[in-house]
């Protein structure tokens, strides 16, 4: 599955197939002009939490399972991942306009653009340097398979805490099932979930408790005895001061669930220790890092 790179024989017909998501090869960005984006994009007047959002909506496709999706290629800017609810298309509209500016002023892919805003709005939030591997290419709609892309839309996206309705299954399998597709092991989707919420990334506004700097305050927040959880509708929770009574914040079942499952506590309890915020934003960055990178098989 995925490009022709991955074939592991060498006797087939030199043929792209739609079905392949063909990508033309990018141009490897020099440190120089690698450096004049990042500027570039740190003075766009776009948030970081915009850039964080827009990086991750668009690797974040990615799956395993058929190796389909990801960064690479930048088809959130096309027909039909422009227009998914989760993505939040008007956001996302904006983002591209200043991201296709900048690509064309740098001679660089918009997927490349993309991945790198990501990497500039984390470290704006962090001060933490994160690396980028360039040379992803641009997709053309042509290219694209609408209706197949389509199959690729998540219903619900416990990383951004998104879900369009109730389901039989919970938001958080869902959850470990798009976990399960893009690779990650448990502490990854732990220091991700905690990671994102830090730094903003909520489609419902639950899970924000903290000042949008990545640090491990998130699964402090999480942990803390001082809040008690009502719940408050489907996927919904709100958290009280035992002390005051008084309501102080919202949460989703994504959110706690890394409170109550024994696993995911312990995990969160290792990452919201006082001398682990430096191992939290290290880990962070490499497990983003993965998901960036997921859908680049020249790497492997």
């Amino acid at each position: 599955m995925g490009p022709k790179s991955n074939y592991v024989a060498g006797d087939f017909k030199d043929v792209e197939y739609i079905w392949q998501d063909p990508v033309a090869a990018g141009k490897v960005l020099s440190d120089n002009e690698e450096k004049a984006v990042r500027a570039e994009l740190a003075n766009s007047g776009l948030t970081q939490q915009q850039m964080i959002e827009t990086a991750w909506a668009s690797a974040s496709t990615f799956r395993g399972s058929d190796n389909r999706g990801g960064a690479n290629g930048a088809r959130i800017r096309l027909e039909p991942q422009k227009n998914w609810e989760v993505n939040n298309p008007s956001q996302l509209a904006s983002v591209l306009e200043v991201y296709e500016r900048i690509a064309a002023d740098k001679g660089a892919s918009i997927a490349d653009i993309i991945v790198i805003g990501g990497a500039v709005g984390i470290e704006m939030a962090s001060g933490t340097k994160v690396e980028v591997t360039t040379g992803r290419g641009d997709a053309t709609q042509e290219n694209t398979d609408i209706n197949s892309f389509e199959l690729l839309k998540p219903k619900a996206c416990g990383f951004r805490n998104y879900s369009e309705k109730e389901f039989a299954v919970s938001p958080e399998e869902i959850m470990l099932d798009k976990a399960q597709l893009l690779g990650l092991n448990p502490v990854e989707m732990t220091v991700l979930v905690g990671g994102l919420r830090a730094l903003g990334v909520s489609h419902s506004g639950d899970g924000i408790w903290t000042d949008g700097k990545l640090d491990n305050s998130w699964f402090k927040e999480l942990l803390s005895m001082d809040i008690k959880w009502y719940t408050s509708g489907y996927n919904s929770y709100n958290g009280v001061d035992r002390a005051t009574g008084e309501s102080v914040r919202t949460a989703s079942r994504t959110d706690l669930v890394f409170g109550s499952n024994s696993e995911l506590r312990a995990i969160g309890e290792v990452y919201a220790q006082d001398d682990n915020n430096e191992k939290f934003v290290k880990d962070f960055i490499a497990a983003w890092n993965k998901v960036m990178n997921a859908d680049r098989f020249d790497l492997n």
